[in-house]
Order: structure tokens, then C-alpha cells, then sequence
């Protein structure tokens, strides 16, 4: 066993400096998520009454339940601990899938393990030296959760920081089975993050059916175990060891798969392809890469419209007469009558999440560039703006689709008609300059410095920030206008639409977008 972790120490260094900005941002945000939320909750529900009376009112909500689970205790703590609890550990269950991937079957894939492979490297020092960085990342969120919240109690914020540390780590280890079971990183992260997402509609569906949150398919979910900790509500000490029996179970797991297999190789194969070629040009062979990934978007787009659609109509009564919470919904979705300032808060939130769509959509285009699968396409009668503009098509047709589809849910799920329908879509795709502004200058960085590209998530991921906790916080007016989402038009519900923002945004888009393609036709290609 010894020969078999030979090397860990020194891939796990290597792992952490490669690492070395993305891991420390994506701790701080998830973390600072948490702890910032005790005074954001608190400038909204200053008394004990008010709090217990918004935690009852949380609780009869069966979509807010489904969205956030049930309320387990109205401190200010508690309040924390329902309303970022499972986000966070969505947020480091997303970290944890990105950095075991990356770590092996990304290095596969690439060809770069079979190089380390021949110096002194056990098997499965790889996979080892993968899981200890996602361990590390996930310790230091829960230590930053614990810290953070001490305040508010130090036992429940220690039970927070363990539970969501605790998911963080059951998904890195379901990304290790997955690293070895499909033969792409691609393919790894979508199976990792599919196992995510059915965890999130388990415990989704089985809140919204059981106030006390004691529901079988809650139970089935490792985000459900979250919950069941109770943090600040009543310490549920012994859930914790669902946390270590499912990494210990999936850790063994992918430890016996990784003995069992050649380097580069999977126990799942690639179907092959046909024999004649299908594919009638770039644009095909874009929808062909990027299809399932879209699909996906899409399904989720209108789930989630549907969700918050049919949380409008009981947007008021959650309210009451607590002016704070008002004034919060207002800055986020305009002052229009409540139920309209909701939808247009919602519909802000799915075009900040189509950012990231975009994002990812577009730097499919440096993963072919680096996968070395880009190079051969263009050494055909094939020029680079032609497959850059077949990537680029998907990535920004794409985020409108997701975002009409996420509109047609909105509208369903409030269920006033068609003309609200089409109002509803009609404000998800005025957020489109803003999102295509993100994705832009993606593809600016791309084409630029291929090698800064990946700063475009930071982009995405502060304007996202700034979106959901900045109204709540209080963030100065001259913070959020750095957000291209600031200048939108709150719809529906606005009287007068702003054209001039949305126009400025989409040349704003424009000009970036060729600004991109013109230096990615004149650099070299990366080796």
C-alpha cells in the first residue's frame, strides 16, 4: 500500500499551487456567504417577534420550504443556518467536484499523468493527492463557517461548519467514482454535478411536502443531512456520521476502481462514433459538444421558473408588514406592486445564473484549444472564426434559450395568464445584454491571454454575489453599478422601460466580442 501512495505529498503540493487562486476565492465566498448573513437578517427582523413570526410564515410556504428547507429555530443563527446553509454546501460541493476532477481525470485526459506516472508515483497517489485538497478546501470553509458564527452561538456554529464541510467532502468523493468511471473530465463533472443536482431536487421535493422536514427523500440527501444537523436548533450531533459513512463508502469505492484500471482508461467507453461523418460544419459540431450541457440549463432554467413563479402570489403574505423586507424585494425587482418587484427580483437571479452558463459555454473554446482537438480542426479549410463563431453561437443563442425558458416557467408557475406569460419572458430576456456583456468578455480573455480566461468565473461569480446578498447588505449604489445587471430595467412591473442601458450593454457586448476574435485570429495557438 505504501508503493501504491508513493508521491501523494508532492502531487498534493503541486495540486495546491495550481490551485492556488481559484481554491482561496471560492472558500472566502462560500464562507463570507454564511457569516455575512446573521447582520443581513438582522437589519430585516430586529425583534424576536419578528423573527418567529417570519419563521412560521417560511414554514407554511411549501415552495420556500422546497427552496430552502424548514426553520428549525427563528434566532438569528437558526435563520442563517435554513436560509445559506444547503447554498453553501452546494457552493463547496461544486468546488470539491472541480478540484478532484481536475486532479486525475483531467490529467489523464491531457496526457500529463501518464508523464508523472513514470517518475516514482503509486496508483492511486493521484487520486489521493485529489481527495486531500478537496478535504483541505472543505476544512477551511467549515473553520471559516465556525469562526464566523461563534457569535451566534458556538455549538450550532460548529455544527454548521462540520455539515457543510461534511457534503462538501461526499461530493468530492462521488467526483472520484466518477473520475473513474467515465473517460473525459467533461464527462466526470457532468455525471459529479448530475449527483448534485438529484440531491438538491430530493431534498427540494421532500420539503415542500413535510414542514418538519422528516421526509424519507430528504433523508436520501446528503443536502438534506445539512438540515437534519439543526444547527443553532437543537444539535442533531449524530447526522454527522451519514457524512463519514458516505466518504468512507464512495472513498473505497473509487480506491478499488482506480487498482483496477490503466491510466487514461475507464470502465465506462465512449460509444463510437458512425462510420460516415454527420457533422456538416463547425456550428454542428459545437451543438454536437455543448447539446447535453444546454439540455440541461434548460430543464433547470424551467424548473426552477416554475418554482418561483408559484412562490409570487405568496410573496405578500411573507412579507407582512415587515418594511425592511420590502424595501430588500424592492431593490432587487424595482417598486412595482410586490408580486411584479418578486418576479423581476427573480428574474434578475436566473440571468445572473445564465452568466455562468455563458461563462462556461464560451471557454469550451479553451478546453478544445488546450484538450490539443482545436488544432487539427483548423489545419483543415477551417478558420478560426468559423469555429470560435460556432461556440460562440451556442454560448449566447444558448443563455437566451435558458433564459425564455426560464421566463415560460415564471409565468406558469404564477399562472395569470398568457399576457403575463409573455411579460414574464419578456423580463427573463432583458436581462440577455447584461449576460452577454459577462460572456464577452469571456471571450476577450480567451482570445487575449487564454491563460486569463478562467478569471472570467470571478467576473460572473461577483456580479452573482452582488446580485443576491448586495440589496440585503446595503451595498453602496457605486459597488453595484460595477454589476451590468445594476442597469437594467426591474421588469415586469416598470412603467417606463429604459432603453438606453440595454442598448449601450449590447454594443458594450458587441465590441468585446470582436475585440476577441481579433486576437484570437492573430496569436498563436497554445501548445
Amino acid at each position: 500500500m505504501k508503493r501504491q501512495l508513493a508521491g501523494t505529498a508532492a502531487l498534493l503540493r503541486l495540486a495546491l499551487r495550481r490551485d492556488r487562486v481559484m481554491m482561496p476565492v471560492w472558500v472566502l465566498a462560500t464562507s463570507l456567504l454564511v457569516v455575512s448573513m446573521p447582520n443581513a437578517l438582522g437589519s430585516v427582523y430586529e425583534t424576536a417577534a419578528e423573527r418567529a413570526t417570519a419563521a412560521s410564515a417560511m414554514n407554511a410556504n411549501s415552495s420556500l420550504r422546497a427552496l430552502y428547507g424548514p426553520v428549525f429555530a427563528d434566532s438569528l443563527g437558526g435563520l442563517t443556518a435554513w436560509r445559506a446553509g444547503v447554498f453553501a454546501a452546494v457552493l463547496a460541493g461544486i468546488m470539491s467536484l472541480v478540484v478532484v476532477v481536475r486532479h486525475t481525470r483531467e490529467e489523464e485526459e491531457t496526457g500529463r499523468q501518464e508523464l508523472l506516472s513514470a517518475a516514482m508515483v503509486g496508483r492511486r497517489a493521484p487520486l489521493t493527492a485529489a481527495l486531500l485538497a478537496a478535504l483541505l478546501a472543505n476544512s477551511l470553509v467549515g473553520l471559516l463557517i465556525t469562526a464566523g458564527l461563534a457569535g451566534q452561538g458556538a455549538t450550532g456554529a460548529l455544527a454548521l461548519g462540520l455539515a457543510v464541510a461534511g457534503a462538501g467532502t461526499v461530493v468530492a468523493t462521488a467526483a472520484a467514482v466518477a473520475a473513474q468511471l467515465t473517460e473525459s473530465a467533461r464527462a466526470a463533472k457532468g455525471v459529479a454535478a448530475a449527483v448534485l443536482g438529484a440531491a438538491f431536487v430530493l431534498k427540494a421535493a421532500g420539503d415542500s411536502g413535510a414542514a418538519a422536514g422528516e421526509s424519507a427523500l430528504t433523508w436520501a440527501s446528503p443536502l438534506g443531512w445539512v438540515e437534519h444537523v439543526r444547527a443553532f436548533g437543537g444539535e442533531r450531533w449524530w447526522v454527522l456520521a451519514l457524512f463519514a459513512a458516505a466518504v468512507a463508502a464512495q472513498g473505497a469505492l473509487a480506491y478499488a476502481l482506480a487498482g483496477r484500471r490503466d491510466v487514461g482508461m475507464s470502465f465506462l467507453a465512449g460509444r463510437p462514433g458512425p462510420a460516415e461523418g454527420r457533422l456538416g460544419g463547425t456550428g454542428a459540431l459545437a451543438w454536437r459538444l455543448q447539446r447535453g450541457s444546454l439540455l440541461g440549463w434548460s430543464a433547470g432554467f424551467l424548473i426552477a421558473g416554475l418554482v418561483f413563479g408559484g412562490m409570487a402570489e405568496g410573496a405578500a403574505d411573507l412579507v407582512g408588514d415587515n418594511a425592511k423586507t420590502r424595501e430588500i424585494i424592492e431593490r432587487m425587482g424595482g417598486r412595482s406592486a410586490l408580486s411584479d418587484a418578486f418576479l423581476a427580483a427573480m428574474a434578475g437571479m436566473l440571468g445572473l445564473v445564465a452568466a455562468l452558463f455563458v461563462v462556461s459555454s464560451v471557454l469550451r473554446l479553451q478546453a478544445e484549444e488546450s484538450g490539443q482537438r482545436a488544432e487539427p480542426l483548423l489545419a483543415h479549410a477551417v478558420g478560426r472564426l468559423r469555429w470560435a463563431g460556432g461556440h460562440l453561437a451556442v454560448a449566447f443563442g444558448g443563455s437566451a434559450l435558458i433564459l425564455a425558458l426560464g421566463g415560460l416557467g415564471l409565468g406558469l408557475g404564477h399562472g395569470q395568464g398568457a399576457a403575463d406569460t409573455a411579460g414574464a419572458v419578456g423580463a427573463c430576456l432583458a436581462q440577455l445584454p447584461a449576460v452577454w456583456t459577462i460572456g464577452a468578455l469571456a471571450v476577450l480573455l480567451y482570445g487575449a491571454a487564454p491563460r486569463l480566461a478562467p478569471a472570467a468565473w470571478a467576473v460572473a461569480g461577483t456580479a452573482l454575489a452582488l446580485g443576491w446578498v448586495g440589496p440585503a447588505l446595503n451595498v453602496p449604489q457605486a459597488v453595484m453599478d460595477l454589476s451590468p445587471f445594476t442597469h437594467l430595467p426591474k421588469l415586469p412591473g416598470a412603467t417606463e422601460i429604459a432603453w438606453t442601458p440595454l442598448a449601450l450593454l449590447t454594443t458594450l457586448a458587441a465590441a468585446l466580442t470582436a475585440t476577441g476574435l481579433t486576437t484570437l485570429r492573430h496569436r498563436d495557438l497554445t501548445p
